[in-house]
């Protein structure tokens, strides 16, 4: 048996119903969108979420929570991801990571408002980092390793 001798049972597969293709087919002339109206034109039928007039539901829900218009978007990364950056991109002990950094090593991604540098994983060696905010314990880590952290103002 060859991928090109494969084929579904017969009578497994029905073909589509070709509508308005004259009187004979049983789906011509109107083909079964009636006579006249808005639904019978091409184009035409209600929106979606139309209810006839009715007020629909979207607008009898009530609205729910908030959305902070000055919220501040981080990208996340945590320590362990640095060990990644390191063997990938093979650098030195003491180097310095930054947001650069992070972009080229494929770490963060999109327009954020900065870099959090968060504490799993584990630091065997010192680094120096400049991001926007560190959590406590990537802190305590990165500088029992010997390295420094640098944060940067907003």
């Amino acid at each position: 048996m060859k991928l090109n001798e494969l084929s579904p049972p017969k009578r497994s597969r029905r073909p589509r119903k070709r509508l308005g293709r004259g009187v004979g087919s049983g789906w011509g002339k109107t083909a079964g969108r009636g006579t006249k109206g808005y639904n019978c034109r091409s184009g035409g039928g209600v929106r979606p979420g139309y209810e006839g007039g009715q007020m629909p539901i979207q607008r009898r829900l009530p609205k729910r929570g908030f959305t902070n218009i000055f919220r501040k978007n981080f990208a996340i990364v945590n320590i362990r991801d640095l060990v990644r950056i390191k063997e990938k991109l093979g650098r030195e002990s003491g180097d310095v990571i930054d947001e650069a950094a992070l972009v080229r090593a494929g770490l963060v991604k999109g327009k954020r408002d900065g870099v959090k540098l968060l504490g799993q994983g584990e630091m065997t060696y010192p680094l120096t980092i400049r991001v926007n905010k560190v959590s406590k314990g990537a802190r305590e880590k990165i500088e029992a390793a010997g390295g420094t952290i640098e944060i940067l103002g907003d």
